[in-house]
C-alpha cells in the first residue's frame, strides 16, 4: 500500500494540485483520524456533513488516545480501508 502525505504549506517548485472533482466522492469511504484535541470533533461533525451531501458514503472516524502520541497500528489498520484519510488538529 502507498501513502501520499500533503504537505498544505506553499512550495513555490512545486505544480500546484488540482482539485478533484465532485463526482469522485460519490461512494466513496473517507477515513477521519481525530488528533484528540478540544476542536477537532466538532469540526469533523461539520465536514462529514459537507461531505455526505458530495456524495460520501461512509465514514471511519477514529481518535487517538491522546494528542502528544502516535496513532496506535491497530487504529491505522482500521483507517486503511478508507479510499482517503483527513487528519488533522482541533485548536
Amino acid at each position: 500500500m502507498t501513502i501520499r502525505v500533503l504537505d498544505p504549506r506553499v512550495d513555490p517548485d512545486l505544480e500546484p494540485l488540482a482539485l478533484a472533482p465532485a463526482a469522485v466522492l460519490s461512494g466513496a469511504t473517507i477515513g477521519l483520524l481525530d488528533n484528540a484535541k478540544i476542536g477537532t470533533a466538532s469540526f469533523y461533525n461539520h465536514l462529514e456533513d459537507l461531505l455526505r451531501k458530495h456524495g460520501v458514503r461512509e465514514f471511519i472516524r477514529r481518535r487517538k488516545p491522546d494528542t502528544s502520541r502516535p496513532v496506535p497500528p491497530e487504529m491505522l489498520a482500521e483507517l486503511t480501508a478508507a479510499d482517503a484519510i483527513v487528519s488533522g488538529i482541533g485548536d
